[in-house]
């Protein structure tokens, strides 16, 4: 009997593409030639309750929880938002984490065509997240640790559920949307990554060509403690050696709030490698 490979916790690519592609010394990204943001702005423009905010959340680098079951497979019968993204999940625009039932966006460059999408058709939400998140991204950088903490503050409140608001899952999901401007200078921020000792809450890594002008960013969110205790433990459990080979500075964020009064507090330390 022949071996049957399990391919379920693997990345399928052809190495022999790879290689010639090393040889060869010149590449672009093929997606803008292949697919178009058109195809999804009808999609994402569908009038459900919880889409859009949706949307913002993957393109933060968030995943979000999807019904794929009421599907009926066809591009005409939607009758809500899981629906949408059921359909996108089909049409290769999103991936689907089956143990967790939630959908994301792949890669950096269907990340850029839903961005397109959303900013070319003005979304109301985008237009006006996006000074929202612009200004924490700078306070952050700035290191001003009051303005974070205030922007985190009104983000928490406006985009997570009452029910939802203590959920961890909301709360990373909040914290994604609200470094949303970061995609620019920033890959997919790193949820959860293996650190030192533990894992660390959010790692944001800046691309190659902002490496030298944008800091690496360690950022834990906690619930009724200080903020000094978090970014203890951020030092106690060296979240930083994950990136501890980063050339460019690295900025340690520790974000608490309250669950009762709901008040959002922040430290921010430069990193001394």
């Amino acid at each position: 009997m022949p071996n049957i490979l399990d391919l379920r916790n693997y990345h399928v690519y052809n190495p022999n593409a790879v290689v010639n592609l090393m040889l060869e010394g010149s590449f672009q990204s093929y997606w803008s030639q292949t697919g178009t943001y058109k195809s999804i702005l009808p999609l994402i423009n569908k009038d459900f309750d919880g889409l859009k905010t949706a949307i913002l959340a993957m393109l933060s680098g968030a995943e979000t929880k999807v019904r794929t079951t009421s599907f009926q497979n066809d591009m005409i019968t939607f009758k809500n938002k899981d629906d949408v993204l059921t359909l996108l999940i089909h049409m290769g625009y999103l991936a689907y984490n089956q143990p967790m039932q939630a959908a994301y966006i792949p890669n950096e460059e269907i990340r850029g065509e839903f961005a397109d999408a959303v900013s070319e058709n003005k979304w109301n939400e985008w237009l006006e997240f996006a000074d929202q998140s612009n200004a924490l991204l700078e306070a952050t950088l700035d290191k001003n640790a009051e303005t974070v903490a205030k922007g985190i503050e009104q983000i928490h409140a406006t985009y997570a559920s009452v029910i939802q608001y203590n959920n961890e899952n909301s709360l990373s999901s909040v914290l994604a949307i609200a470094y949303l401007s970061s995609m620019q200078y920033y890959f997919k921020p790193i949820r959860e990554l293996p650190a030192g000792k533990g894992f660390a809450d959010f790692v944001f890594v800046p691309k190659i060509a902002y490496a030298e002008e944008y800091p690496a960013l360690v950022v834990e969110l906690k619930w009724n403690k200080e903020a000094k205790t978090a970014l203890q433990q951020i030092k106690d459990k060296a979240y930083p050696q994950s990136i501890i080979n980063y050339t460019g500075n690295i900025l340690l964020v520790a974000i608490t709030y309250d669950k009762k009064s709901k008040a959002h507090h922040c430290i921010i330390e430069e990193y001394e490698k």
